[in-house]
């Protein structure tokens, strides 16, 4: 595990090709935060990416967060999700299903798509079946803003958990 010594010292490439996965398909995202180097700390490395998100254009924004995976949707049922979605998923449970769970996540999937057209965005890690739909219910029922704004805050938290596994303090 490189240090962040060793990630302020990568070239471009370099610093991409290992953090470029942090986020859900968009290596954009570690392109944007390379010209923050040098980060005295993960948590700096992790705002500046994060900035780059937040301040992307809306159209940019909306299309990150259509490249999330569905919690238990068509592409975990493929097997066609990302190596850390595919473990996250899996460590709620996720990947195991009841017939009537499955039922209940394809049912707030399409719901919550067709309400914010992007898919449910939550950190599964260190929460049970039960909590998520219970999330889902919840978060179902919020402004689009607001909404917005709370997948963020849980891409904040799930890309914090996966810098972490990468890349250790100085």
């Amino acid at each position: 595990m490189p240090d962040l010594h060793q990630i302020n010292g990568l070239d471009r490439d370099a610093f991409v090709t290992l953090l470029g996965g942090v986020f859900e398909h968009a290596a954009w995202v570690a392109e944007a935060a390379y010209a923050k180097k040098p980060f005295a700390t993960v948590h700096d490395l992790h705002a500046a990416m994060m900035a780059a998100v937040r301040e992307a254009p809306v159209e940019t924004r909306l299309a990150f967060l259509n490249g999330h995976p569905e919690l238990a949707g068509p592409e975990a049922r493929a097997k066609a999700m990302t190596a850390d979605s595919s473990q996250e998923q899996g460590s709620a449970g996720l990947d195991r299903l009841s017939e009537a769970d499955a039922e209940s996540f394809d049912r707030l999937n399409a719901t919550y798509r067709d309400r914010f057209g992007f898919p449910f965005i939550v950190a599964v890690r260190g929460r049970d079946l039960r909590e998520i739909l219970v999330l889902f219910e919840q978060r179902v029922q919020n402004e689009h803003d607001a909404e917005e704004a709370t997948a963020l805050d849980e891409i904040t938290a799930i890309t914090r958990m996966r810098l972490d596994r990468l890349v250790q303090d100085s």
